[in-house]
């Protein structure tokens, strides 16, 4: 794919998608679609994909610290036997000799499929038949803020489009009153909203941050005291900046900026809505564990990211803690995961279930991701059991369209260090996310400074046995 130009005249515009109107099928989506992309107004249909999709939209929820891989879903009987063994350095990749620390949670077989799963997740173990658990993970630098780049944006070094943008430029939106790209975040993540940034990409696929709470979008209501002259507002302000516009059709960032103000008022009308969870009834309030008023927890983040989705947005991203304290970097003391675990374990059931109650689970691409995963052996010179960064071996999950529920992929060593088959490298994680939904990554291009530039760089390959 290559930057389109700004050539095409408004009243063109219309002509071609009017035009459009007598055909059908795949023509009339490819007109619409062609309409759509001429005068800069590029997210205002969907696109054709390179294969048949499997997704039509793709939820990200991110564990934003690093969960511990054989603490949840890598059980290793033998780590439980040899506690405090020393291993050689060698052995572990590491720099000095590690003492092997074993899990506090207990592991059990859950659903028909009996993947273990340990107790830290209760709720989620009782879905655990529609995910794919891949333990193979890996990726380049054993640092937070690279490591959390790297996943949203298959850069651990430079800032470079995030894979919500790459979609969104890829697929359009289904909704021009709403951003195809949302990411819901109490709290930024680790490299912030780097993960979510357009970079060079044209800026209307930026991912638009929500913060959960009583005014998740700042100065969404209008000011204007009428709807008379609340209209008259809008109109002076769509006039002048035509006339600003017009002066200046070269510009993609003000012609992208005047696009997001056309997209702002649509959300007026329809995004307060969409944050009002009193429309749920009080079986899906329960189901979610939601108490009345909470508009903050995962929980309710992951309801907000259902109604979303039914509301037309390709990409969600819901980040369950901040990049400070309290998230799942355990250096101190491994048992802070239950913590962390409480506070998505059911959210995240209930959100499988509900996509599944209501049509949405068999064209919604579920990543549950983190950054990396910890050492299998006690953080160097701690008293506490506490892990340490790992990078070399970790956990990811996939639930949803085109996935095969209830099986593993890949698989580590007797202490859950190293990758023994299969591993998964972000940027090959990546290129199954793009094919699921219908994108060639080695297609997805876009030109800059010289060069065609992708989401997976010169690397990756579609993890195709996890594939329906």
């Amino acid at each position: 794919m290559q930057p389109r130009k700004n050539k095409t005249s408004r009243r063109r515009f219309l002509e071609m998608a009017g035009g459009s109107l007598a055909l059908t099928g795949a023509d009339l989506r490819h007109a619409l679609a062609v309409a759509g992309e001429v005068g800069g107004a590029e997210v205002l249909a969907p696109r054709l994909t390179h294969v048949r999709p499997r997704a039509s939209r793709v939820v990200f929820l991110f564990m934003n610290g690093g969960f511990s891989q054989v603490d949840t879903f890598d059980y290793k009987p033998e780590l439980q036997k040899h506690d405090n063994k020393t291993v050689p350095a060698e052995e572990m990749f590491y720099k000095f000799d590690g003492k092997l620390l074993r899990s506090p949670f207990t592991f059990q077989r859950a659903g028909e499929s009996g993947l273990w799963v340990s107790d830290l997740f209760p709720h989620f173990r009782q879905v655990i038949d529609d995910v794919c658990v891949i333990r193979s993970m890996h990726s380049d630098i054993l640092e937070h803020f690279q490591a959390s780049l790297q996943m949203h944006t298959g850069s651990a070094t430079i800032t470079m489009p995030s894979v919500g943008s790459w979609l969104s430029y890829g697929l359009g939106t289904f909704n021009a009153n709403l951003p195809s790209h949302v990411v819901l975040a109490n709290m930024e993540p680790y490299a912030g909203a780097q993960g979510w940034d357009n970079s060079f990409l044209p800026p209307q696929h930026q991912g638009v941050r929500i913060i959960p709470g009583e005014n998740p979008i700042a100065n969404l209501r209008s000011s204007a005291r009428s709807v008379t002259l609340q209209e008259l507002e809008q109109q002076m302000l769509r006039d002048l900046n035509r006339q600003h516009l017009d002066a200046r059709s070269a510009d993609e960032r003000l012609r992208a900026r005047d696009q997001s103000f056309q997209v702002a008022q649509g959300m007026m009308r329809v995004a307060p809505p969409l944050f009002d969870l009193s429309t749920e009834s009080p079986a899906t309030l329960r189901e979610y564990g939601i108490e009345p008023g909470d508009r903050k927890s995962f929980s309710a983040q992951c309801l907000v990211a259902r109604r979303m989705l039914e509301s037309g947005v390709r990409v969600i991203e819901v980040v369950d803690s901040g990049g400070g304290s309290a998230n799942w970097d355990a250096h101190a003391d491994i048992n802070d995961h239950r913590r962390n675990a409480a506070g998505v374990d059911q959210g995240l059931k209930a959100f499988i279930n509900d996509l599944k109650n209501r049509g949405l689970f068999d064209d919604t691409l579920v990543v549950i991701n983190t950054e990396f995963g910890r050492t299998p052996w006690r953080q160097h010179n701690s008293p506490t059991p506490g892990r340490n960064h790992w990078h070399r071996a970790f956990t990811c999950l996939l639930a949803g369209a085109g996935v095969k529920g209830g099986v593993t992929y890949g698989s580590t060593d007797q202490w859950g260090a190293s990758i023994v088959d299969r591993p998964v490298h972000v940027h090959d994680f990546h290129a199954t996310i793009l094919h699921l939904l219908g994108l060639d990554h080695t297609k997805l291009t876009y030109r800059y400074a010289g060069r065609d530039f992708r989401l997976t760089d010169v690397y990756g390959d579609v993890i195709s046995e996890i594939l329906t």
